[in-house]
């Protein structure tokens, strides 16, 4: 992994999503240099001064943007807008839930997607899924070709402190229309917008917002209904078999670094002071992330979401990835939630090594590496299941 801060891990995760989602390095750098030394402190805090530099290079980027548009140059305008959201979604993730600045933050990275996004032409639509009384927001986007009866659809929710907006930049979005596949990026209870602005919070039956957005696709005309994946990383290893488990229209399942047994990564996480973390001020994040306003109370929902027990209801294929190197999660996990997938016709488990590249956590160190396997292995997955005409429902 990139080590620009040497060894404050979490802060260099931030530097490599943040180059794996399109920023500029050398903008990075101009940013970042001067709060080297704040880095070193180990105080979750001195976060605070890299939010102040990365939205403040956010804030440059964005005024030459619209200073692009003030001379027509529209798609040089986009480009910089998504560098913009980039910097803005990357400083807001790494900071405590109430810190101030935070929301303007959020809704600036929203703001500069969305710009981007219809300056450059992306293919891209937002949704909102119908969810218990309210909805997840999404983003849609189509395989580049929808045949007769509608293209396969995965559905790929977030990690713990990842956005709709950072997967699309990641590319995944792109990588699955390229394979006549399309996905709905969603912000799922306890993220993004779900999280931020409507104040849904996560919970360990990932099948209920699961089979919200089948329900969803299977009401749109250029989704085939009998080829409805899910996907999901990090935290998120966890919620895709979950939902697999349970929702049975879900014909595929990747989970993009497994995660069987979070309670025991978070007790671990809790008793050794592990400072390999995804960002700072973890443990007020987490709480916030599920509703909780203690520690036991926190503890016990997480103790509620591992996959023992339940693999062996999934009845569909399933791939999980994992980094050799994951500081985070060990390999151990991957290893044994595709040993307990005993009833799926094709359970397979992508080791990405230190030789090849995407060692890390959910291979931040090298996304196209991960984004890349991943999609190759849903475009045959679905193109298998397209071949058995038996499955496929009539519309």
């Amino acid at each position: 992994m990139f080590e620009y801060f040497g060894d404050n891990y979490t802060w260099n995760m931030a530097v490599n999503l943040a180059l794996g989602m399109g920023a500029e390095i050398g903008e990075l750098d101009d940013a970042s240099g001067p709060v080297k030394e704040a880095s070193r402190r180990g105080d979750p805090h001195a976060a605070e001064i890299l939010f102040a530099a990365w939205t403040g290079l956010a804030d440059r980027v964005k005024a030459l943007a619209q200073q692009d548009l003030q001379h027509d140059r529209t798609y040089s305008a986009g480009r910089k807008f998504k560098r913009a959201a980039i910097y803005y979604v990357q400083a807001e993730r790494m900071q405590a839930p109430r810190f101030p600045g935070r929301d303007a933050a959020f809704r600036n990275m929203l703001e500069c997607f969305r710009r981007y996004a219809e300056l450059t032409g992306q293919p891209v639509e937002w949704v909102d899924v119908p969810y218990q009384g309210t909805t997840l927001p999404a983003l849609y986007v189509p395989a580049r070709e929808i045949p007769p009866g509608g293209a396969p659809c995965m559905v790929h929710f977030d990690g713990l402190d990842v956005t709709k907006e950072i997967l699309y930049l990641m590319g995944m979005g792109e990588a699955l229309r390229e394979r006549g596949v399309s996905v709905l990026l969603v912000d799922n209870p306890g993220v993004g917008e779900a999280l931020r602005l409507q104040g849904l919070t996560n919970f360990p039956e990932a099948e209920v917002p699961a089979s919200a957005c089948v329900d969803y696709l299977e009401g749109r005309d250029d989704v085939d209904a009998s080829r409805i994946g899910i996907m999901a990383l990090s935290l998120g290893g966890y919620h895709a078999p979950r939902a697999a488990a349970f929702e049975p229209r879900l014909r595929c399942c990747v989970a993009w670094g497994a995660n069987y047994d979070w309670g025991a990564t978070q007790r671990y996480r809790h008793q050794s002071q592990d400072p390999r973390l995804p960002v700072p001020h973890y443990w007020e994040h987490v709480m916030w992330v599920f509703g909780q306003t203690t520690m036991e109370g926190l503890l016990a929902t997480a103790d509620r979401m591992t996959l023992e027990g339940v693999l062996h209801r999934i009845r569909c294929p399933i791939l999980v990835t994992h980094g050799e190197n994951d500081r985070q999660i060990k390999l151990v996990q991957a290893e044994r939630l595709v040993a307990e997938c005993v009833n799926s016709p094709k359970a397979e488990l992508f080791v990405h090594t230190l030789r090849d590249g995407g060692a890390e956590h959910c291979s931040v160190d090298n996304l196209a590496l991960g984004v890349d396997a991943i999609a190759d292995w849903i475009g045959a997955t679905m193109r298998e299941l397209g071949q058995r005409p038996q499955d496929r429902r009539p519309r």
